[in-house]
């Protein structure tokens, strides 16, 4: 039975729930905005300098033989939608890494993913002659999907089953392990340290519109899985039995986000390579403005993902003309000291 002194208290929670639902649309409108920004500079610069005009007219020329029409439409455009795509990629699979291992350094890393994909590229180049960036991303995606599934394997083993403890472990294990094989196969020609470094430093540079196409659909099936996992792991964050008693399946939830972080990290690394800190980083900001609610911090990872990979990518063009850094360099750069003074608020520790 309730009293009329309970009024104001159901008044204030629901004026506190609208609070913050305000307050994360807004973030969530601020975050399109910053992406679309992003993407309008990714395309209007680069090494070659265009007027705002050209790059305009450029983008609508029908005739596709001028100068600043190939720069546009063949070289910025399908980058900077490779740049999307990455980025929103990273920064989901980095979300559903950190809810899932309940581990505030988790990285889509953790699981295997980016050795298993290393170690697959490495082998590919030394032994079956791979030189093209296209022939890398299957060998790459192929090498991703098997190392994930050996952590899984191992992280199951014994009669606990799979745990956020035991699949980090593992996955520590296995991706030391695999970087070590990559590390032998690569002093031992130096033809092969040539071509994978170039890969091995993440890079949206040469990556045409070829690569963009056959990541697409797996980055988009990953990208319903990641989204249609989120309700599951606020459920997680309760606790494993709290979320059993409420009904949820705990063996389905995580093997949903396991395919939603393989699809995700691995497409995303096996078009770029190895993009270190977006993954990590993402989630942390993101959760420190939302809260812990993945029905929020997924989406809105997958768009502050793609807006930092692109600002790095611009960065890197404007810092080094008339070359470039690569956009893996940029953000090692910025998000190493980036992280450390997140990690020093405690606020944007808690998962």
């Amino acid at each position: 039975m309730t009293t009329t002194a309970d009024a104001p208290v159901r008044s204030g929670a629901r004026s506190r729930g609208s609070g913050v639902r305000s307050r994360r649309l807004l973030f969530l409108l601020a975050l399109v905005g910053l992406v679309a920004a992003a993407a309008l500079a990714s395309i209007a610069v680069g090494t070659r300098s265009l007027a705002p005009g050209e790059v305009w007219r450029a983008l609508f020329d029908d005739d596709p033989t001028s100068e600043a029409a190939v720069i546009v439409q063949q070289l910025r455009v399908p980058r900077t939608v490779l740049g999307l795509m990455v980025g929103a990629a990273l920064g989901m699979s980095g979300a559903l890494m950190q809810g899932h291992t309940r581990n505030p350094l988790g990285d889509p890393g953790l699981l295997g993913v980016t050795a298993g994909a290393s170690l697959a590229v490495v082998l590919a180049i030394a032994y079956l002659g791979v030189t093209s960036a296209s022939a890398y991303v299957w060998f790459a995606f192929a090498g991703a999907l098997a190392g994930t599934v050996l952590v899984y394997a191992i992280g199951s083993a014994g009669r606990v089953g799979a745990t956020p403890i035991t699949l980090a472990l593992a996955g520590a294990a296995l991706s030391a392990l695999l970087y070590a094989l990559v590390r032998a196969v690569v002093v031992s020609d130096t033809q092969t340290l040539d071509s994978f470094r170039f890969w091995q430093v993440g890079a949206l540079a040469g990556r045409g519109s070829e690569i963009a196409w056959q990541v697409g659909p797996f980055i988009a099936l990953g990208a319903v899985l990641a989204l249609a996992n989120a309700p599951a792991l606020n459920l997680l964050g309760l606790g494993e039995d709290v979320a059993r008693g409420l009904g949820q399946r705990i063996w389905a939830a995580r093997a949903v986000g396991l395919a939603a972080i393989t699809l995700l990290c691995g497409a995303a690394t096996a078009a770029c390579g190895p993009i270190a800190f977006v993954g990590l980083v993402v989630p942390h900001v993101v959760r420190a403005l939302t809260g812990p609610d993945h029905r929020w911090l997924v989406p809105c990872s997958a768009l502050l993902g793609a807006a930092l990979l692109l600002v790095a990518d611009v960065l890197g063009r404007v810092l080094a003309r008339p070359g470039e850094l690569q956009v893996g360099i940029v953000l090692a750069l910025v998000g190493a000291p980036f992280f450390i003074a997140l990690v020093r608020r405690r606020r944007t520790m808690a998962l």
